[in-house]
C-alpha cells in the first residue's frame, strides 16, 4: 500500500498529473471499445431476439384471433345445424304421428267392415237355421198329422177318442226337442 500512496503528493488523496490523465483516457477508450464490442456481440443479437419474440407473440395473438373467429363460426354453424336437426326431428315425428293416426283409422275401419261382414253372415246363418227349423217343424207337423190321421182312420174314432188323440199328439209335440 505504500507503493500506491508514494507517488501521491502529501495532503492529497490522489494526484492529478499527466499519467493519471493518460490512464483515465486509456480506461475511457477501453470502456468505449468494450461497449462497442459488447453492443455488436450482445446488444444487437438480444435486441433482434426480442424483436423476433415480439413478432412471434403478435403473430400468435393474431392467429388466436383468427382461430377464435373460426371457432365462433363453427359454433354458430353447429347451433344452426342442431336447430335444423330439431326441426327435422319434429317434422319426422309429426309425420309419423299422422301416419300412425291414419293407419289406426284404417285398421279401425277395416275392423268395422269385418265385424259388419261377420254380423251379416251370422244374421244370414241365423235366418237359414230359422228357415231350416221351420221346415223341420212343418215336416214334423205333417208327420204328426199323418200319424194322427192314420190312427184316426184306423180306429174310426168318436169325439172322445179324437180329443184324447189330439191331446196325446200335442203332448208328444211339446216333449220333442227341436234342433236349431
Amino acid at each position: 500500500m505504500d507503493f500506491i500512496f508514494s507517488s501521491v503528493p502529501d495532503g492529497r488523496l490522489f494526484g492529478l498529473d499527466a499519467q493519471t490523465f493518460i490512464q483515465s483516457i486509456a480506461h475511457f477508450i477501453n470502456v468505449a471499445i468494450l461497449a462497442i464490442i459488447l453492443s455488436k456481440l450482445l446488444y444487437k443479437p438480444v435486441r433482434e431476439f426480442m424483436r423476433k419474440r415480439t413478432d412471434r407473440i403478435n403473430e400468435q395473438v393474431e392467429n388466436a384471433g383468427v382461430v377464435m373467429a373460426k371457432a365462433t363460426d363453427l359454433k354458430l354453424q353447429y347451433e344452426n345445424k342442431m336447430k335444423d336437426v330439431e326441426r327435422e326431428r319434429d317434422v319426422i315425428l309429426d309425420e309419423a304421428r299422422k301416419v300412425a293416426a291414419e293407419t289406426g283409422r284404417q285398421i279401425v275401419a277395416e275392423a268395422k267392415k269385418e265385424a259388419d261382414a261377420v254380423r251379416e253372415r251370422a244374421t244370414a246363418n241365423v235366418e237359414m237355421e230359422w228357415e231350416r227349423a221351420e221346415t223341420a217343424m212343418r215336416q214334423a207337423i205333417i208327420d204328426v198329422s199323418a200319424a194322427m190321421t192314420e190312427k184316426f182312420v184306423t180306429l174310426a174314432i168318436n169325439k172322445e177318442t179324437h180329443d184324447r188323440l189330439f191331446d196325446e199328439t200335442m203332448a208328444e209335440l211339446e216333449g220333442m226337442t227341436w234342433r236349431s
